[in-house]
């Protein structure tokens, strides 16, 4: 009997150790004990509809579905808001890194807070996945091997969008660009679309971030006689100006066409289809598009009684291929598991085929919409028609490796 006793307290011994053993093991693939993923987004401002909180509540969705653990380790979850000042996002980024023991930033909605993350990211060598920002300078002259641009770029949403208003007759282009990097960027990759094209831009103006008058603005621009009045900008600001835009009649005239660069489908549901009903806009994401987004998206809205933007939903699909590149790679070590994000292609209900180029440009398929009138609108969030998918090639422009430092240093 005590025989007994004594194998099966060895055996019970055994077994622990075995455990232990195991659990040390996975934890010295995963640093600190646990992964955890930083939401750096606009919780407060301009731009939290198409990101903020649904950026969060998606990068939840994302760790509950996998699991809530990763190689046997537990998945963690911060978030803040940047409040659109790259100063302040920074000094967050830093400290998550260093004392917050944050392994990868998501989100990041602002072109300055973006390239000011990049950088800490790069110099910290972790990894920052980006949503809501479009600025090429982190493909280009601010290129890292640390970071992922997700969801769209500038090229992308002028080769869509721009290219489409060309064909549809749009050859005098005058943009009204909010004053930032963002913007900047984005006036520039369109007019060289525009320019490309044999059209014209005729003037463009710029505005400050957050800008509750535009008449001033559309007043230029009505006087330029351009068949194309573009907005360069995002979220309230956009919304602002087109609710300008129909005020002074500019929508309904049919002299002149007022084009939004970027738009999401929380600024339709906010301005209403009298007002936002006919633009044609670029979307890499659309919760009716297919059986899959309607599922996923009904989930979402279950949590925040909102359908999702692109970002929103993108944010998903980043926080889910980062956490798939982990397993994989058998490690959350910066390295490795980016070498895997870049050589898994990327399918889920956000986008097909989707791969990262070496410059950390996420490539895919983009789409081309047309909001609906008021009239042809048969269910709440029945917003978009869609007018033609683009295939990546087309959407995206090449890669410059020549211009991205870190590629081109390995030549």
């Amino acid at each position: 009997m005590k025989a007994g006793r004594i194998l099966s307290y060895v055996a019970i011994c055994a077994i622990a150790s075995s455990a232990a053993a195991t659990a040390n093991a996975q934890s010295d693939k995963v640093s600190d004990g646990f992964v955890k993923i930083g939401v750096l987004t606009d919780l407060s401002g301009v731009y939290s509809d198409f990101s903020g909180t649904g950026s969060v509540v998606a990068t939840q969705m994302a760790i509950d579905d996998f699991g809530g653990k990763v190689l046997g380790m537990p998945i963690q979850i911060v978030s803040a808001d940047h409040q659109n000042k790259a100063d302040i996002g920074a000094n967050i980024a830093r400290e998550w890194y260093e004392s917050g023991k944050v392994d990868a930033i998501l989100d990041t909605t602002n072109s300055a807070v973006t390239l000011a993350v990049v950088g800490i990211t790069k110099e910290k060598n972790k990894i920052v996945m980006i949503g809501g920002s479009s600025t090429t300078r982190v493909t280009t002259s601010d290129c890292s091997p640390n970071s992922v641009q997700y969801i769209y770029d500038a090229n992308s949403l002028a080769n869509v969008t721009g290219k489409a208003l060309i064909q549809q007759g749009g050859k005098t282009w005058y943009f009204i660009t909010v004053d930032f990097a963002f913007g900047h960027g984005l006036e520039k990759i369109t007019s060289d679309v525009v320019k490309a094209a044999n059209g014209q831009v005729l003037g463009a103006v710029r505005h400050p971030l957050n800008t509750g008058d535009f008449s001033s603005y559309l007043l230029q621009a009505q006087n330029s006689g351009a068949q194309v009045i573009a907005l360069a900008n995002a979220g309230t600001d956009t919304i602002n100006a087109i609710k300008a835009a129909n005020e002074f009649g500019i929508m309904r005239s049919g002299k002149q066409k007022v084009a939004s660069l970027l738009v999401f489908i929380s600024d339709v549901h906010s301005m209403g289809l009298r007002q936002a009903q006919n633009i044609v806009l670029t979307e890499t994401f659309y919760w009716d598009l297919n059986d899959e987004t309607r599922a996923w998206s009904k989930r979402f809205f279950e949590k925040t009684k909102k359908m999702p933007t692109m970002v929103q939903a993108g944010m998903y699909s980043a926080a889910m291929h980062y956490l798939k590149s982990i397993q994989a790679a058998g490690t959350d070590a910066t390295e490795p598991v980016m070498n895997k994000m870049k050589s898994t292609p990327i399918n889920d209900f956000f986008v097909k085929n989707g791969r990262i180029r070496p410059d950390g440009l996420h490539v895919h398929e983009m789409h081309l919409f047309q909001v609906k009138t008021p009239q042809e609108s048969k269910a709440p969030w029945d917003y978009y028609k869609h007018l033609a998918t683009i295939p990546p090639d087309q959407a995206f422009s090449p890669m410059d490796t020549a211009a991205c430092p870190f590629l081109a240093a390995k030549k």
